[in-house]
């Protein structure tokens, strides 16, 4: 146990402090939460040319109606601010994968919209992530009750709303949280 948390050291009113399982519950998951993005963002690009965050704009858009979103809906979507969403989109858009085309509800927005080849790119990179979460992440959770897991994960992320910060943490629209994701699923 840590200094910080032994007994010796005073504990806000109120507050309990940890046990050896809770604070290597906490250290571990503050490793998983860098380690476990860059891990899979080094596979993605080493194996597809397609960071991690391309990847998920486009499989956000593949499950959206008629594969488009408003941008600031899919920067919350991907835990983006939308001048970061911005930047991933003007990537793609290059590559001819999306289009930015305007909002028809009020011609202010702008939509991001997946193309054929778009969708043909998450396709041919969908299964280099579905083998990279596997290999560093499902594969290590042998054993623990996986529906437990993410409804803990789920409520774990909801707590922590209150923060002016993009969301998104559930399934996309129109997926339930158990059904699993195949590129091009609406």
């Amino acid at each position: 146990m840590s200094t910080i948390t032994s007994n010796s050291t005073p504990t806000p009113e109120g507050v309990k402090p940890l046990n050896q399982d809770e604070e290597a519950v906490v250290r571990s998951l503050n490793r998983v939460m860098y380690a476990l993005p860059r891990a899979i963002d080094a596979e993605m690009i080493r194996e597809q040319r397609l960071p991690i965050i391309e990847y998920l704009a486009l499989m956000h858009l593949s499950e959206a109606p008629n594969r488009q979103l408003r941008m600031s809906e899919l920067a919350t979507a991907c835990e983006m601010s939308i001048s970061g969403m911005s930047r991933v989109l003007h990537r793609l858009e290059g590559q001819g994968l999306i289009q930015r085309v305007r909002c028809e509800e009020d011609g202010r927005g702008w939509n991001a919209v997946l193309t054929d080849a778009g969708l043909g790119r998450l396709q041919q990179a969908w299964p280099t992530s579905l083998a990279a979460v596997r290999r560093h992440f499902l594969d290590h959770l042998t054993g623990i009750d996986l529906g437990q897991l993410s409804r803990a994960l789920q409520n774990v992320a909801t707590s922590t709303n209150d923060a002016p910060r993009p969301s998104g943490n559930g399934p996309s629209p129109g997926q339930s949280a158990d059904q699993p994701h195949q590129p091009g699923d609406a």
